[in-house]
């Protein structure tokens, strides 16, 4: 988790967390003066709209207050979804036997995106079977990781 990341998580987390929710993540992509800073709330019983809107509403006084990020920026506030992100080991251990789809920082063995069977984790690293092959994956490595919903007739 980058230092930004991991600031924005100390800020964001007591507030979801106060308001019955899990925080899932945060998707915090700097782009010049207007970034992008996405949190993913999750609950057992779901998440609605207005849950979404009641949390953004909170943090976005929180970081007003505190102001962690430089300049303009859009708030947005979702549930993870069907192909919900994972950012955490243990989210990875959570879906371990879900197929998922990977981008990495830096290319191994040339390429940057793998889609597979995750299989699990093993110390920091990422478990993840494609055509036959296991690829272990340390997860700073990891820039994006997504479940990838499978639909059954």
């Amino acid at each position: 988790m980058a230092l930004k990341d991991a600031a924005l998580y100390a800020l964001i987390e007591p507030v979801v967390t106060a308001m019955g929710f899990e925080l899932w993540g945060i998707d915090y992509r700097p782009q010049g003066k207007h970034s992008r800073v996405v949190i993913y709330i999750d609950h057992a019983e779901g998440v609605s709209v207005d849950h979404c809107a009641d949390i953004s509403r909170q943090v976005s006084a929180v970081l007003d207050v505190e102001d962690p990020i430089p300049g303009e920026y859009r708030l947005e506030v979702s549930s993870p979804g069907m192909d919900r992100p994972l950012f955490t080991l243990d989210q990875f251990s959570r879906f371990a036997g879900h197929q998922v789809a990977l981008k990495l920082r830096v290319p191994f063995d040339g390429r940057r995106k793998f889609q597979g069977l995750l299989a699990g984790i093993e110390d920091d690293e990422v478990l993840l079977q494609q055509d036959g092959e296991e690829y272990c994956f340390p997860i700073e490595s990891i820039d994006q990781a997504r479940v990838v919903p499978r639909f059954e007739d």
